[in-house]
């Protein structure tokens, strides 16, 4: 048994091994750096450098990861990450991130001037046959 390199379960490493070994990813292959995180954390954050910074050579992904106060946590996430991204390399398909992304993205997207209009006319026709359901009022017969 290999000794934890990492501060979670065993088993977890013990899966990003088997990951890494499916995928062909070597830790030779690797460059990683640590740099200072940003956002929450507080003076914890500010003096010392928990974030960690990935890149695959061979195929030039990089990966940065700063979600704990913990380096040797970051340092899992990040090839955790890094594993994610290669295997949807691999398959050829989006990840779900991505097409959340690409969803915002098409949901900020103006609409043309003629879509613009057709939406309201037939909101307006709409409205027309909405208003025939309405009652008659018998003062005005």
């Amino acid at each position: 048994m290999q000794p934890a390199r990492f501060k979670v379960s065993q088993a977890k490493e013990a899966a990003l091994r088997r990951t890494f070994a499916q995928l062909g990813i070597n830790e030779s292959d690797l460059q990683e750096r640590f740099i200072r995180s940003g956002g929450a954390g507080g003076q914890k954050v500010n003096k010392t450098s928990t974030c960690v910074y990935l890149k695959h050579l061979p195929s030039g992904i990089e990966v940065k990861a700063q979600q704990e106060r913990s380096q040797s946590l970051n340092r899992f996430f990040a090839r955790r990450i890094l594993a994610k991204k290669i295997e949807a390399m691999i398959l050829k398909e989006k990840s779900s991130a991505q097409k959340h992304i690409a969803k915002i993205r098409k949901q900020k997207h103006r609409r043309s001037k003629k879509a613009k209009e057709k939406m309201l006319k037939l909101k307006k026709e709409r409205s027309q046959i909405k208003k025939m359901r309405s009652k008659v009022d018998p003062s005005l017969q």
